[in-house]
């Protein structure tokens, strides 16, 4: 059981802050993956998720990456911290929290892309500039700011 369904268990569906990260990762071609999630309801949103206990938001970065897409990802550089009430969410079975994600963006990654069909119900690497229409709201933002950064120069990997 995970940090956060144990620690609801204690408070139920108070608010909570939540700390976890997300990685833009960029191919050789300036496409970004996404993934198209289960929930909420086939949004599309960055790989990504929250941190457990003693994790730094680097290693919960790489794990949740791995575990969602199968890729390993290198040289992670920080994008931006997320926080605020703006990033405030009501889940549907009740549980409120406040988000604090870590964007981080790489173009060093190795493995073979392959979806965990229990979270995602596809993942790809698409266009920026054609991004979908229902995608995870602060995800969106997060993307829209890698671009502002005329695609961050990241280390790439030979």
């Amino acid at each position: 059981m995970s940090y956060v369904e144990n620690l609801r268990k204690l408070v139920g569906h108070r608010p909570l802050i939540l700390v976890g990260s997300v990685v833009v990762i960029v191919n050789n071609e300036g496409e970004i993956l996404l993934q198209q999630r289960w929930f909420p309801e086939g949004a599309w949103g960055l790989p990504g998720g929250l941190m457990e206990l003693g994790e730094s938001t680097e290693d919960a970065a790489k794990r949740e990456v791995f575990e969602e897409t199968q890729l390993y990802v290198h040289h992670l550089e920080l994008l931006n911290v997320y926080s605020g009430e703006d990033y405030f969410t009501i889940a549907k079975n009740g549980d409120e929290f406040y988000s604090v994600t870590m964007a981080y963006v790489t173009s060093s990654y190795t493995g073979c892309l392959q979806v965990d069909l229990e979270e995602s119900i596809q993942c790809c690497f698409l266009n920026p500039a054609a991004l979908p229409q229902q995608m995870v709201g602060s995800h969106r933002q997060i993307i829209e700011d890698y671009l502002r950064t005329d695609g961050m120069k990241v280390e790439k990997e030979d």
